[in-house]
């Protein structure tokens, strides 16, 4: 893929962008409630605006997610710097400060200073490494998509490098041979058809989650919006879905969710970021969780745990 990119992250309006993005006048939804609505999420590995998006998505799958299915397709946010012709960011090293600001803008911990460091190159190899991920188990897919982002946004790891992706396979329960053999064959392949169906849809800013239907009546939220607004693109398309209550006990969600930042949390649990601290810092206390510290945060699970 040859294609000169050049990127833009907007922290108000929650996007990171792809040149000249327009946002496609798309159908007004149909109703076929009996019908569960698809969803592609279209989002890439080093996309910040898509890590801020996280606790969304994660509150929305518990509340909703009978009524829907939901796909991860590959946006290609950064083919290489020398493809790259940028306005405010002309450097892998003025991407350190913006991370920052994220982090602050989203409450997301999420460390810079791998741009100073230790720079990625691309997000095309990890977008590969998901789709290679995809070819082994959809569901663990998922899993290792997860583990390389908190590599890139926690632990300052470089996830175009193969030694780091291949250990979020093992992590995830994903054979990192078959996945590094993939990463060269089918897998890029999966990964171009995903790049240009989000373009053939007009979109070339993440996030970008486009709501449709059997009769492919579309709806597009594109970028990190209130919650609410989730809600209500559900709705429309299907006005008897309900909100299932979570259970927020904390065994339960790090059933669901093995890791968690404290902005998560405290989403999932309807608490302020620092009751939540204050609760998930005394369970470290009692050896019920472990805690990784970024510079800007916390990600916690549950004891003995992947």
């Amino acid at each position: 893929m040859s294609e000169e990119t050049k990127f833009f992250c907007d922290i108000e309006a929650g996007t990171c962008n792809l040149p000249t993005h327009s946002q496609t006048a798309l159908k007004n939804p149909g109703s076929a409630p009996e019908q569960k609505i698809s969803i592609l999420y279209f989002t890439d590995p080093i996309c910040s605006s898509c890590w801020g998006i996280e606790p969304h998505l994660r509150k929305l799958k518990l509340e909703y997610g009978d009524f829907f299915n939901l796909e991860y397709r590959m946006g290609g946010l950064l083919a290489s710097w020398s493809a790259y012709k940028g306005n405010d960011v002309k450097k892998p090293e003025d991407v350190a400060g913006h991370w920052d600001q994220a982090s602050k803008h989203y409450d997301m911990p999420i460390d810079g200073d791998i741009w100073l460091e230790d720079p990625l190159h691309s997000s095309f190899p990890a977008a590969i490494a998901f789709k290679a991920a995809q070819l082994q188990d959809p569901n663990k897919a998922l899993t290792f998509y997860r583990r390389i982002k908190e590599m890139v946004f926690l632990e300052k790891k470089n996830i175009t490098r193969v030694q780091h992706l291949k250990t979020a396979a093992l992590q995830s329960q994903l054979n990192p041979v078959q996945l590094e053999r993939d990463m060269n064959g089918p897998a890029v392949t999966d990964f171009e058809n995903d790049v240009k169906l989000a373009r053939s849809f007009g979109i070339k800013g993440f996030p970008s989650i486009l709501f449709s239907d059997a009769d492919q009546q579309s709806y597009l939220l594109y970028g990190v919006k209130p919650y609410e607004e989730f809600e209500q693109a559900i709705q429309k398309w299907n006005p008897l879905a309900t909100k299932k209550p979570i259970n927020t006990n904390y065994l339960n969600l790090f059933s669901y969710y093995p890791t968690m930042t404290t902005k998560e949390y405290a989403v999932l649990t309807h608490k302020n970021k620092a009751e939540a601290e204050t609760f998930l810092n005394q369970l470290f206390e009692l050896d019920r969780l472990d805690r990784y510290r970024s510079k800007s945060g916390y990600l916690w699970r549950l004891k003995n745990t992947i």
